[in-house]
């Protein structure tokens, strides 16, 4: 057994790890609370434990998965191996730190801290020097084509994280407004994973295992979920969160290649020899076994029938509800060119080399094709939601709304894979040979993990928008506050989500922001793609999502921001068709020269009809003027108007009585009134109308207050409006405040 630079002490973490969960485990089906193993095994990132209860298969799963991790945390830890480190240039020397640091970045994402956007700018010149240092340390094992893919799409993909990472600094959604780079930064990376994993299989100075590993992470990131799965109970169980958990916790694949792609750099390896071929074989078998995937497509062909299983079988749903839509359009491609007999091309390429590792290869793809094919026939499916069916010609499985199944059965491509399958283990099948422990081991683990592994995004964790930071400060809280925090556009979502009930999912106080944020944007692609069939599928309508999610989806909030210019425009010309309104009413012509008149160029407008006077220090009184216009108490005045129109005012202060004027008025009006400050100004603090100070220079003491008031016909937008004239004057000798109704 190799040994390793760290063997020593990353056994001793692991096994440390291993054991707390352990106890974790047997704590929780004790105490019956899951939430510690949980917090530990999946992390922050996880939030169905309260939902969830300590079944045995549970805890069970939770040790599986921290087995996964265990040996990922080994692989990472334990260093280079043991010896005389190997010597290379220092361009390999530079290769393998940069990896160490993506390594390093990759743990600490891990942790249970907050990170700003600023954080995520790391990856970008840590991605920019991978993708160079490839490029220079393949030029002696990697033909030139190969090195330059590597580069361009190293490049590329760093420069779609940074755009990605500054337009959410900016609180813009990057793919959503250019779905097109949402599409090449998933085509990008998956690409340069590709290139590079050509050329270390090229390179003796990288293992076979750590290539294969490589394979395993890619897969993973290209099958990985989309978007936020919704949540359903079955049994009481939120089996697709629990999915979503689960699959997240198992994405350490990545890491351990970025890990052994360093450690094989710096160890000496034994180069391996050239993979032996098994001896030809005469035919009829190699022909029957080539022949036999041909047989089944051509009596489908003959019908018109292109596919391997199509969408009636449960394994069609489980691909369309769980996972991403990219591993979806995998799977049709692959029906399709199953259903046309291409895996007899795979097998006559494995007779043609007969290499072992490609007849293993072949074999092992052809029982899983099998496999697929069996599982599909005894799980099939009668309907099929909205919206699944939107890569397969409805016209060849649909029937009276009704799902049909559409060419021979699967079992008949299962039965000739399988045949095929077992020729070429016959023929071609390498001896046995003894297995070691290790051997056994792993074998035993990837038996086990297959049970509950499937593809999952990343654990990372971020922060989380307290309850009391979603709800804003009182107004003399807020003076309390030294610097009182504005909430961004995200948060104001997220606290949303959390108290609302808003036709989307409301979340729990302890949900971290981005898995709120990443339902939001996932909502967001939704509404850009404005699909019926598929906003129908779950149940939402696209004109209830415009106003909750115009902060973080920039189409929402183009429809927002033209629905409040549009308002905007005829709020205005309301305003300018009333101004026009009061520019059109004469003006009043007093008889007597006052001490102060001012015509109120802009139209006013009350809440609810009232104009008052707050001088008096107590409460004021409700006035209910019986004339229908104004009244008055010590320190109060009441006017009233129609609230539902403008009203065009002119107010008067006198230094003695004017003469009363009565023609073209409706109503006039007098009261006493009593000022108690000098400051006698009618407002309505709802509307936020203020009228003029009627006192003479700031005069305390008795006056009268004379009001007139006028409706008139407009051929505008207001069809009518008001015309008020206010007079006030001192009048010392008005002991009662006697009313006078000049006019009704």
């Amino acid at each position: 057994m190799r040994r390793h630079r760290f063997g020593g002490i990353a056994v001793a973490l692991v096994a440390f790890y291993l054991a707390a969960v352990v106890v974790l485990g047997a704590i929780a089906k004790v105490t019956g609370d899951i939430t510690p193993i949980w917090g530990v095994v999946i992390g922050q990132y996880g939030f169905v434990s309260e939902d969830l209860g300590p079944w045995w298969w549970l805890l069970v799963l939770m040790v599986l998965i921290a087995a996964v991790q265990a040996w990922a945390y080994w692989q990472v830890l334990r260093g280079r191996e043991r010896g005389e480190p190997a010597r290379y240039d220092r361009e390999v020397r530079l290769l393998r730190i940069a990896l160490y640091l993506n390594v390093g970045y990759s743990l600490v994402i891990r942790l249970p801290i907050p990170y700003g956007w600023w954080f995520w700018l790391i990856e970008v010149p840590l991605q920019l020097a991978v993708a160079w240092l490839f490029f220079r340390v393949l030029r002696y094992t990697a033909p030139r084509w190969l090195r330059l893919l590597v580069l361009v799409t190293g490049t590329l993909s760093a420069l779609g994280g940074l755009s990605a990472t500054l337009a959410w600094a900016l609180g813009a959604d990057l793919f959503v407004w250019n779905p097109a780079l949402y599409s090449i930064e998933r085509f990008v990376w998956p690409t340069w994973m590709v290139a590079v994993l050509l050329a270390q299989a090229r390179d003796p100075r990288w293992s076979g295992t750590t290539v294969r590993i490589g394979v395993i992470s890619l897969v993973m990131s290209f099958v990985q979920p989309s978007g936020i799965i919704a949540i359903g109970y079955v049994n009481e169980i939120p089996w697709r969160e629990l999915f979503l958990d689960v699959t997240g916790a198992l994405s350490v694949f990545g890491l351990v290649w970025w890990a052994r792609s360093a450690h094989d750099l710096g160890s000496v390896l034994t180069p391996s020899s050239r993979p032996p071929r098994a001896p030809a074989r005469r035919w009829p078998l190699p022909v029957a076994a080539i022949t036999l995937p041909l047989l089944p497509a051509v009596v489908n062909l003959a019908h018109g029938v292109p596919f391997w299983l199509g969408p009636k079988n449960v394994v069609w749903n489980v691909l369309h509800e769980f996972t991403s839509s990219g591993l979806v359009l995998a799977w049709y491609v692959l029906d399709l060119l199953v259903g046309v007999g291409v895996p007899s091309l795979l097998i006559l390429v494995a007779v043609w080399r007969r290499t072992h590792r490609l007849i293993r290869a072949t074999t092992l793809t052809l029982f899983f094709l099998a496999g697929a094919a069996v599982v599909s026939a005894s799980t099939t499916v009668d309907s099929i939601l909205p919206g699944e069916l939107s890569l397969y010609p409805s016209g060849l499985f649909v029937k009276d709304g009704r799902l049909v199944s559409a060419g021979v059965s699967p079992l008949w491509y299962g039965l000739a894979l399988t045949g095929s399958a077992l020729i070429l283990m016959i023929l071609y099948g390498a001896p046995p040979a003894r297995r070691t422990r290790r051997q056994v081991l792993l074998a035993s683990l990837a038996v086990a993990v297959t049970l509950c592994f499937v593809p999952a995004a990343d654990q990372a964790r971020g922060l989380v928008t307290t309850a009391e930071e979603c709800d804003p400060p009182e107004s003399w809280e807020a003076e309390l506050l030294e610097e009182p925090r504005e909430l961004t556009a995200e948060q104001k979502f997220v606290c949303s989500l959390r108290r609302l009930d808003r036709g989307l999912r409301r979340f729990s106080d302890t949900t971290p922001d981005q898995v709120v944020l990443a339902y939001g944007r996932w909502m967001c692609e939704l509404y850009t793609r404005d699909d019926p069939r598929e906003l129908a599928r779950w149940e939402l309508s696209r004109d209830a999502l415009t106003y909750p999610l115009a902060g973080i989806c920039p189409s929402a909030a183009a429809v927002v921001s033209a629905e409040r210019a549009e308002q905007d425009r005829e709020l205005a010309e309301m305003q300018a068709d009333a101004q026009r309104m009061c520019d059109a009413t004469p003006h009043h012509r007093p008889r007597i020269k006052p001490a102060r008149a001012i015509r109120i160029r802009e139209p006013q407008w009350t809440d609810y009809g009232v104009l008052q006077t707050y001088e008096g220090e107590e409460d004021s009184p409700d006035l209910d003027p019986g004339n229908g216009l104004v009244s008055s108490e010590p320190g109060t005045l009441v006017v009233l108007t129609h609230s539902d129109f403008d009203i065009c005012v002119t107010v008067e202060t006198y230094s003695r009585r004017p003469p009363v004027e009565t023609r073209g008025w409706d109503k006039v009006v007098e009261v006493g009134y009593h000022s108690p400050t000098g400051e006698i100004v009618l407002t309505d603090d709802l509307s936020g109308t203020k009228l003029p100070d009627l006192s003479l220079d700031g005069r305390k003491g008795r006056y009268r207050i004379r009001v007139h008031h006028a409706w008139f016909p407009w051929k505008g937008e207001e069809q009518a409006g008001q015309r008020l004239l206010i007079m006030a004057y001192p009048s010392p000798g008005d002991k009662d405040g006697k009313e006078i109704v000049y006019r009704r």
